[in-house]
């Protein structure tokens, strides 16, 4: 009787951690199907381009932008332009190389004018536009600002000029919108902050900073508590762990500066606290030590 007792409860055992295998197993499987989902959702939204300004039903000239790189640290962000001709201004139809020479202007912080070359089709163009409104140390919740003018001319006369706008920068999503007036100028405001895979990366990051400086200030208290002499093992897991957080710090994607938000929410305190918690562990465990000699 107690042998089959034993094996029922052998049986059960095993259903049960079947089960649970089985349920973990399930939620690896959601967790990386989340995953997937999100990635897919801003990708694509990144790779959808935004129609800005109204359509050009006859001359005129579309911009198609792309923001490839913005730059906090400068205050400037890149955007690749190509200049796309309508109707007369085509050299045929569909094609890309212009028939006359046609002037477009960029008005920011500073002017930029580009030029067509009848016959040919225009070369694609970065342009550099200054940011506004937004600070690198709030990272990882800085915003930026950019507004730009953009007007084209066929030997000084005004053409309807339109925007197709497209994002490209990975750690950074930008929200656009149609600013102008007429159909002769587009005005392209954009506000950019950063990209869904920046911010939860950089929630990780403060996680885990936080998880393992209050998992040396555990070990640290146990060993004070139980007057353990300098258990080398342990100091050495500390040591490593106040220098490696550096590294993780450092590996931030976006390369925030010294003082920004992340380092006040998580980094300062982590390294101050596993840095207090191996000295104090040293400091009795030396005791501990000259104690014991001392006997």
């Amino acid at each position: 009787m107690s042998t089959a007792k034993a094996s029922g409860a052998e049986s059960r055992a095993r259903a049960r951690g079947r089960r649970r295998m089985l349920v973990v197993l399930l939620l690896l499987g959601a967790l990386v199907a989340g995953g997937i989902a999100l990635y897919v959702n801003e990708r694509d939204s990144r790779q959808r381009p935004r129609q800005l300004g109204a359509e050009i039903t006859g001359d005129g000239v579309e911009l198609e932008v792309t923001a490839q790189e913005v730059d906090p640290a400068a205050q400037e962000v890149t955007l690749f332009t190509v200049l796309v001709p309508h109707g007369k201004l085509a050299a045929a139809p569909g094609s890309l190389a212009f028939s006359r020479a046609v002037e477009v202007t960029v008005s920011s912080l500073t002017d930029t004018t580009l030029k067509t070359t009848a016959g040919q089709v225009a070369t694609p163009q970065p342009i550099t536009v200054g940011l506004y409104g937004g600070t690198p140390t709030d990272y990882p919740f800085d915003r930026y600002r950019v507004a730009a003018d953009w007007s084209a001319t066929d030997r000084g006369a005004p053409l309807p000029v339109a925007i197709t706008f497209t994002d490209a920068d990975p750690f950074f999503t930008a929200k656009a919108t149609d600013a102008a007036e007429g159909e002769d100028e587009a005005r392209l405001e954009l506000v950019f902050a950063r990209s869904r895979s920046t911010f939860i990366l950089a929630w990780f990051m403060i996680a885990a900073m936080w998880a393992l400086a209050l998992a040396v200030l555990g070990g640290a208290e146990v060993l004070i508590r139980k007057r353990r002499p300098l258990v080398w093992p342990a100091l050495g897991w500390m040591a490593a762990t106040l220098f490696a957080l550096v590294g993780l710090r450092n590996a931030a994607p976006g390369s925030p500066p010294i003082g920004s938000v992340i380092d006040y929410v998580a980094f300062f305190w982590a390294e101050g606290i596993i840095a207090a918690g191996l000295a104090c562990t040293v400091a009795f465990g030396l005791r501990v030590e000259r104690r014991t000699v001392d006997d």
